[in-house]
């Protein structure tokens, strides 16, 4: 059994990332794999039983790991930085790391090589770095199993391999909220493509998110991971599973920042802002709809959405879930009506 503190009594997440760990992060080239991060939420908030099943059924989007090349290194990691066909050599070597170091101290050391590359892969490799370290943030040292060490070394070297940093922006009028910050964010001029395409499009974002200390921090990306899932109710149709993204990412590293030292904070902020943004960006409808609502419990939805079986959705009620207010649950739902839905 599983419950919201993470707890797994059952051993199915261990069971299930041992499962996974033999596939790659991607399949057809450049498509996330995204059955780690869809089983970790659905173990924490109480869906372990259906696991198994949903695993089941998304396997045939998995994919073998991609061949190795030339082992990364210590002192030549940078040659590496942003290379695809390096996906495997990054995740063996950060498996040697965490093998060799306390998972904290290698994240602590990677988190500030890897935020400027946060628009890798659409934001994928964060969010799932963001779902391993809650893991074994709520593990403690003698839960850190494993598996749950593994799938940190997995996120982490698919951010490396995929780190893809935005182009140059000019700094616009500085914005009094987060809310504010997102509406004032300019779409870029082709609404065309993948993301890829529109994000090189980018050229200036809102001013937004000036923190002073750490704890400032923390409140100003709470307070952007609230306005972007608030934001989904009413914008989600623009394109409902990409704009997940603008809420999942910033909340990925919301939930990485008890394991990093403060003084990454601040600097964790700026990027999740410009992941943010850039999603927003890349995705936006032409005219906003009402606002979602529902009178459903937090756990009510979840099942929903564990029922509808799409990743996105599971991954976004998750964070919905996160925040908990009304408008929250709201967003989840309509993500719920917006996406196909796999089951």
């Amino acid at each position: 059994m599983s419950d919201a503190s993470g707890t797994d009594a059952s051993g199915t997440l261990d069971e299930a990332l041992e499962r996974l760990h033999t596939t790659g992060p991607e399949r057809n080239g450049r498509l996330t794999n995204h059955a780690p991060m869809a089983v970790e939420a659905l173990v924490r908030n109480g869906q372990a039983s259906t696991v198994h099943r949903w695993l089941d059924r998304y396997a045939h989007k998995l994919e073998e790991l991609p061949p190795p090349s030339r082992p990364v290194t210590t002192d030549g990691w940078g040659e590496a930085l942003g290379d695809p066909t390096r996906i495997t050599d990054w995740t063996r070597f950060f498996a040697r790391e965490l093998d060799e170091h306390p998972w904290r101290e290698v994240l602590a050391e990677w988190w500030p090589r890897l935020l400027p590359g946060i628009a890798a892969s659409a934001t994928h490799p964060v969010i799932r770095t963001g779902h391993a370290v809650r893991t074994l943030l709520s593990s403690g040292d003698e839960g850190a199993t494993a598996p749950r060490r593994a799938e940190l070394a997995h996120a982490l070297g698919y951010w490396a391999a995929r780190s893809l940093p935005l182009p140059p922006l000019t700094a616009l009028a500085a914005a009094p909220t987060a809310a504010a910050a997102l509406a004032a964010v300019p779409p870029v001029p082709v609404q065309d493509g993948g993301i890829r395409d529109r994000l090189v499009q980018l050229t200036a974002f809102p001013v937004w998110g000036a923190a002073p200390d750490p704890d400032t921090a923390k409140i100003l990306l709470t307070e952007l991971v609230t306005a972007a899932t608030h934001r989904y109710a009413t914008h989600g149709h623009g394109e409902p599973i990409m704009l997940v993204h603008a809420a999942t990412a910033p909340n990925a590293v919301l939930r990485t920042l008890p394991a990093l030292p403060r003084e990454l904070w601040a600097p964790s902020l700026a990027a999740a802002w410009a992941a943010a943004a850039a999603v927003t960006a890349a995705y936006t409808p032409a005219e906003s709809a009402a606002p979602a609502s529902t009178s459903l419990t937090a756990e009510e939805v979840f099942e929903r959405a564990a029922a509808h079986g799409d990743d996105h959705t599971i991954k976004f009620t998750d964070t919905a879930l996160d925040v908990g207010d009304p408008l929250a649950l709201g967003a989840a739902v309509r993500a719920i009506e917006l996406n196909p839905p796999v089951f």
